[in-house]
């Protein structure tokens, strides 16, 4: 029957799965899912492995091997636990002690597999620090610097789905595998091809508990991070509204605040507790406006002055504030990164800070109104891949030549300092009230202050158009999306001529006549990865970029205008607004 229904190779890892030595429940819910005649769920488990991606894993919960479980969990983990061990024997950590850090989020199943994890590097001979609870991801970036680990990894999904979960791999500066680490670790989790491969029996007293030992040092870095004590000791009544989505930002979010000085903060009840069903939300991402209604409505209730919301391992954060009409408007990763950039080179102007050997560092397909800004204030603007690991490997390359002020990410991602090397909301949601406070001391709000930078920069305005396509057949689809816009680009994009298309998968930039030059490989930052930019005479630039953690497709484009006075910001926005979608119909992008 199943030779009728699934391929050849699909058949095979079900046999394999029935077969091998796999738990009863296992076996069982397999042999449900043929009995039951169910056919799509079956050829999505078992179509492929689970990919361990240069980050980690993702995936959809369930059995096998497409899926996250104990057994792809475990071959990913042992994989990694092969790699460490022999990258030691090589004595590439010359008198140190093996060990690595982890942590979890709030998800399904987060606490078992961080306990699986802990138990399999345990029994690969690996000292295992593991937080005793749910702790936010940049937590995780530092504990590995704080304890001198060589490893780490948090079990997350970040912002996905309930039914997702997932765990990302950092390296011993804190910052997610790069080169070569990345795929040298994948070429040894490859290599488990049976489950009998895994070492599951841990070793408890390899494994220690953690949790204010590294809770209260990061926060108190976190709190090294404000520019502007005097001005949060004046406006330590900020109305602040913080929703943690039912995730870690609860542990840390609301101390960082109280550390700085904030005393009039109001969390969220009904998603204080944590809850991997998410249960008051579709999605627990702050993207999402949906995700931040009951944050909101409280803020409308008690005429708040900042909604901050974060994602369910707290690296990345949505705000919201009053704008100019005395509505409550969400500001994007691109507005709220663009702010934390200007409050930053401000302050470290005025502080006389700015010596010219300062940096900030972004994703390519993040605002240029950041490379604006630094090319306004002297400082040096470093474009990457999109993933922090990416900025984490500038600051890492410039550590001891370039002082890191701050970098972001379109996608609500920021850092400030370089003590945590991944996008961290705890410290990002105490930057956004500090530059909230320092706004209203000058009697003006944080929209107030968006509109003052655009004032000064241009007004930069950008949208996002993702396209899902689910399974085998939706990622064959995004490729063959991508395939197209390299074998036929646009000549012109809402009317304005394509003056360059920057292909990083080839890394090429073509500029209008077809002649191409090479985008240096190597380069901070910047490796071949499947991302196309156009480029048009007006300053539109749009982005197409294959999710590498979910199943969509991304478009990124961005519009810019001057924006002459206040009065006229209703006016230019609209402008911009419409322009986005002339380009988003032109391209077709549905």
């Amino acid at each position: 029957m199943t030779a009728q229904t699934l391929d050849s190779a699909t058949q095979q890892r079900v046999e394999q799965w029935l077969g091998g030595n796999y738990d009863a429940d296992t076996k069982e819910a397999i042999q449900h899912l043929l009995d039951a005649g169910n056919f799509n769920e079956l050829t999505d488990s078992f179509y492929r492995d689970l990919e361990f991606g240069t980050g980690g894993l993702r995936g959809v919960l369930g059995v096998g091997s497409n899926r996250m479980n104990r057994y792809t969990v475990g071959a990913a983990t042992q994989g990694l636990c092969n790699y460490i061990n022999r990258y030691a024997e090589a004595a590439a950590f010359p008198g140190q002690d093996l060990s690595v850090a982890i942590a979890h989020d709030s998800r399904r199943m987060s606490p078992e597999f961080a306990r699986l994890v802990a138990d399999i590097f345990s029994a690969n001979g690996i000292k295992v620090y593991l937080f005793s609870a749910l702790r936010p991801t940049p937590e995780l970036s530092f504990a590995i610097r704080q304890l001198g680990c060589q490893s780490g990894i948090v079990v997350t999904a970040s912002h996905n789905p309930p039914e997702y979960n997932g765990y990302k791999v950092y390296w011993n500066d804190g910052a997610q595998v790069v080169a070569p680490h990345d795929k040298a670790i994948i070429a040894e989790v490859n290599k488990i091809t049976s489950v009998d491969d895994i070492k599951f029996d841990g070793v408890p007293e390899r494994i220690q508990l953690i949790d204010e030992e590294i809770d209260a040092p990061y926060i108190e870095r976190v709190k090294s991070n404000a520019v502007n004590p005097d001005v949060i000791k004046r406006q330590a009544d900020l109305n602040i509204v913080f929703t943690p989505i039912h995730g870690t930002g609860i542990t840390l979010v609301p101390r960082a605040l109280e550390a700085l000085g904030f005393t009039n903060v109001h969390i969220v009840n009904e998603q204080a507790t944590p809850d991997g069903n998410f249960p008051t939300v579709k999605s627990p991402n702050p993207e999402e406006r949906a995700a931040m209604q009951l944050a909101l409505d409280m803020a409308l209730a008690i005429n708040a002055d900042l909604v901050i919301a974060t994602d369910p391992d707290a690296d990345r954060v949505g705000a919201g504030a009053r704008n100019h009409h005395g509505e409550f408007e969400l500001l994007n990763g691109n507005q709220m990164a663009s702010l934390i950039i200007y409050y930053l080179l401000n302050a470290w102007r005025d502080a006389g800070k700015l010596t010219g050997k300062e940096f900030v560092a972004k994703t390519i397909v993040t605002t240029d109104l950041i490379d604006r800004m630094c090319e306004r204030y002297g400082v040096n603007c470093y474009n990457t891949l999109t993933g922090f690991k990416y900025i984490a490997e500038v600051i890492r390359e410039l550590e001891g030549k370039e002082q890191f002020i701050g970098g972001g990410e379109e996608s609500y991602g920021y850092l400030i300092g370089d003590f945590v090397r991944d996008k961290d909301a705890v410290a990002s949601c105490a930057m956004i009230a500090e530059l909230t406070a320092y706004a209203k001391d000058r009697g003006q709000s944080l929209f107030d202050m968006l509109m003052a930078m655009y004032q000064e920069n241009g007004f930069f305005y950008e949208a996002l158009v993702s396209i899902t396509k689910k399974g085998k057949s939706g990622a064959e689809e995004i490729q063959e999306m991508m395939a197209g816009f390299r074998a036929n680009p646009p000549k012109e994009i809402a009317g304005s001529p394509v003056v360059r298309i920057d292909d990083y998968k080839a890394l090429t930039q073509t500029d209008a006549q077809g002649q191409s030059t090479s985008i240096e490989a190597g380069k901070m930052g910047i490796e071949s990865s499947n991302v196309l930019q156009f480029f048009t005479a007006d300053g539109t630039k749009v982005s197409a970029r294959p999710s590498g953690t979910e199943p969509k497709i991304k478009f990124y484009v961005s519009v810019n205008e001057p924006l002459e006075s206040k009065e006229a910001f209703d006016d230019t926005y609209a402008q911009l607004k419409a322009k986005v979608q002339r380009v988003i119909d032109d391209l077709n992008l549905k």
